[in-house]
């Protein structure tokens, strides 16, 4: 999803990103939503609204950035869930708390994203591990 058929053009800042007392791993990440961004262009004229594909992507550029450690090569196999419960504003700062847990042949990354009126979404999404 990142490159050139992204939907987003700013960058995800990784703030963060260690191992959990559980085996896991965490990151914590930034985005902040700027006016300039290309998807505002007609999606809600005079009321623009950050879509959530958007967010989802937000979620994939972070976790890409910051996977853990020995995680091998990792492709995005599934969008496991997604759940929109605020709306995302041109600018806002999109605060992304990422949560990964091993499972078959791959990763769980689930999300929790929150702006500063508070969640604006969770997102799960599956990753498969490439054998080298």
């Amino acid at each position: 999803m990142t490159g050139s058929a992204s939907p987003v053009r700013g960058t995800v800042e990784v703030l963060e990103s260690g191992a959990h007392a559980d085996g896991g791993w965490r990151s914590k990440a930034r985005f902040g939503v700027r006016e300039i961004e290309p998807v505002f262009a007609g999606h809600y004229p005079g009321l623009p609204l950050f879509p959530g594909v958007c967010l989802v992507e937000c979620v994939h550029q972070g976790a890409v950035a910051a996977r853990p450690p020995g995680a091998g090569d990792l492709r995005l196999a599934e969008l496991g869930s997604a759940r929109f419960v605020s709306a995302v504003v041109p600018g806002d700062v999109l605060e992304l708390a990422l949560d990964w847990k091993r499972e078959d042949g791959g990763w769980r990354v689930s999300a929790k994203i929150g702006t500063a009126r508070g969640r604006a979404a969770t997102v799960r999404l599956h990753y498969a591990e490439d054998a080298a």
